[in-house]
């Protein structure tokens, strides 16, 4: 394991850290609940992480096993041409990206520890399936070829991450009070106004670092 690959994956993680949906769930939670704020909003977030942990282990584990596999035909430079021309068509992709407004996220309709696990779950598998980030860390870490005592703790700390600026958001809000109400509602109606330049430019540096991790390889 490199410090090059955790500084890789670490600008991953940091990239992950921007989601409109968890983001927006959170708001929603620290304006409106007015009791049990603190169970409820860490439920719904270690759901998040949990799911995300969950799916990054079983692609870690399962794409070890085709690695392993397949080593004989698939050569470390083959996976690095792989990775190379997959960050390239993300940058050029990224340029694509229409602009529209993102919906806002779902509002809960019970605010039970149930509904929050409940919401948890679809906010992850709604993102779960555009976490370019998170398939490039993987990607990343499965070439390297890191044991799973070495990538365990990679996971946890870049869901850790992933979560941190909710957890902020909380920190913030219990220190100022009223005072965070106004920021909230802005920040509030700029998460329901946001536009694809988001996902524009975490493509385009998502595939930036992949390109060049690669390019040492080919």
């Amino acid at each position: 394991m490199t410090t090059e690959l955790l500084i890789s994956v670490g600008a991953l993680s940091l990239l992950d850290t921007i989601s409109p949906a968890m983001l927006g769930v959170t708001v929603y939670l620290l304006l409106s609940a007015r009791d049990r704020l603190v169970p409820r909003l860490m439920v719904y977030l270690l759901t998040v992480a949990g799911f995300y942990f969950f799916v990054g282990a079983s692609l870690m584990l399962g794409l070890d096993a085709i690695f392993e596999s397949v080593s004989g035909i698939l050569q470390n430079r083959a996976v690095s041409w792989i990775m190379a021309i997959t960050g390239a068509v993300l940058f050029i992709a990224s340029f694509y990206v229409p602009t529209k407004k993102t919906t806002e996220p779902r509002r809960p309709k019970s605010s039970s520890i149930g509904a929050m696990v409940a919401l948890g779950f679809t906010t992850a598998l709604l993102e779960v399936a555009t976490a370019l980030p998170y398939f490039a860390a993987i990607g990343l870490m499965t070439t390297a070829q890191l044991k799973i005592f070495q990538w365990v703790p990679i996971l946890v700390a870049y869901n850790f991450i992933m979560i941190l600026p909710p957890l902020l958001l909380f920190g913030l809000h219990a220190v100022f009070g009223r005072l965070m109400q106004k920021p909230l509602e802005r920040l509030r109606v700029k998460l329901a106004n946001s536009s694809g330049s988001v996902l524009s430019w975490v493509m385009s540096i998502a595939g930036i670092i992949l390109f060049l991790n690669s390019i040492d390889h080919l």
